[in-house]
């Protein structure tokens, strides 16, 4: 089974970034859920960025995804939410033995943290088709980019306009697109 580490997104680590990584639990995978805020939460992405922003955004956020996998081992599957894709995609481009990486929500382009994507490092990328952050602020024309160059890449987008769509502590979720967007992680952290 695959060895995850899930960075949260603008909001903290909430109940529902906590159910997703439990899913993934029950599914049999070891799934660390690093807390780049310290306990902190927020009610808004605002409010989230803007803490992000007084911490150093995202230098210190990143540094702080660094630090979290700092004591783990090679081969692991790297994922994130919104905010945690920046420390998840540069550990996935840049940490030797990257197993895969799964980004949700976001995607920065590859150039932010090397030459290329790194062969044999699958990834998956998630978002809404009318998500006003991911398709509205370029993300998508990242992950386009991402999924031409990679040799192992799927971009998979979902009906709606709802940004953390798969956490369901928030009103912004949607159960349906949850369900698929779990099977084709499940499926993508499946031993090959």
């Amino acid at each position: 089974m695959a060895e995850v580490v899930l960075f949260h997104h603008a909001l903290g680590l909430t109940p529902g970034v906590v159910a997703f990584a439990d899913e993934l639990r029950r599914a049999g995978h070891t799934v660390h859920t690093p807390d780049l805020f310290e306990g902190r939460t927020f009610g808004s992405i605002e409010e989230g960025m803007g803490y992000a922003q007084e911490i150093g955004f995202p230098g210190e956020v990143i540094g702080r995804g660094v630090q979290a996998v700092a004591g783990l081992p090679d081969g692991l599957v790297y994922a994130g939410f919104s905010l945690g894709v920046l420390p998840a995609q540069m550990l996935a481009q840049t940490r030797p033995g990257a197993r895969g990486a799964l980004l949700f929500y976001s995607c920065v382009p590859v150039s932010a943290f090397g030459s290329g994507w790194p062969d044999g490092v699958p990834v998956q990328v998630h978002g809404m088709d009318a998500d006003p952050f991911f398709v509205g602020e370029g993300d998508i024309d990242a992950a386009r980019e991402l999924v031409e160059q990679a040799k192992a890449a799927e971009l998979f987008l979902y009906p709606g306009d709802q940004h953390y769509f798969a956490d369901s502590s928030l009103p912004s979720y949607d159960p349906d697109a949850t369900a698929l967007l779990l099977q084709r992680v499940l499926d993508f952290l499946r031993p090959r």
